[in-house]
């Protein structure tokens, strides 16, 4: 199976009601992120094109943009965590036996949920400030603490992630980068 698919048809690696709830998750994260870089392709095409056709661009496609933005950055850590695409610096970690990678991916696992929880509070708190000053956008007329809500959103599922990707190494034997994928090298050489 290709990558492509193993990412389409993702199944958590976690028992029970925690793979259910991964699985779900991951299906919601990959819908939001699909449609969110449709959706600003579409404006952004669709403001160049006004732009040529008529001489005037759509009024509200920075706005848009900037939420799609904000939507898809904070959806795609989550993503990046499930699927072990985030980046490592791993010359310590790779030079470490089997036993040594799993306790340093444990203790990073933790740690890495501990700033992401640390985040989503302080993202909250920002958020509340927003709310308080009661800010609108110009064109859209939304209130600018809405377009933010993605953000603990993100910070959230990324800590779960990392958290259930540390339970998951406490609770087997392999050394697991997220809760679906192993810790390993592909073989880049195709067999004949």
């Amino acid at each position: 199976m290709s990558e492509e698919e193993s990412e389409k048809n993702y199944r958590s690696g976690l028992p029970g009601i925690l793979g259910v709830i991964d699985t779900a998750i991951s299906k919601i994260e990959s819908v939001i992120l699909a449609m969110g870089v449709l959706l600003m392709a579409l404006n952004t095409v669709t403001n160049v094109i006004a732009r040529f056709a008529f001489g005037n661009s759509i009024m509200f496609s920075g706005e848009l943009n900037r939420i799609l933005i904000i939507m898809i950055t904070f959806a795609g850590i989550g993503y990046a965590a499930r699927h072990g695409r985030h980046i490592r610096m791993s010359a310590i970690y790779d030079a470490l036996p089997v036993g040594g990678r799993k306790v340093l991916m444990i203790g990073i696992a933790f740690f890495t949920s501990l700033v992401m929880f640390f985040l989503l509070y302080y993202s909250v708190v920002y958020i509340l400030d927003l709310y308080s000053k009661g800010r609108v956008l110009p064109s859209l007329g939304l209130p600018v603490w809405i377009i933010y809500v993605w953000v603990p959103m993100g910070f959230l599922i990324t800590g779960i992630q990392y958290l259930l990707t540390a339970i998951k190494n406490l609770s087997t034997r392999d050394v697991y980068l997220s809760t679906g994928v192993v810790d390993g090298y592909k073989d880049t050489e195709t067999e004949v």
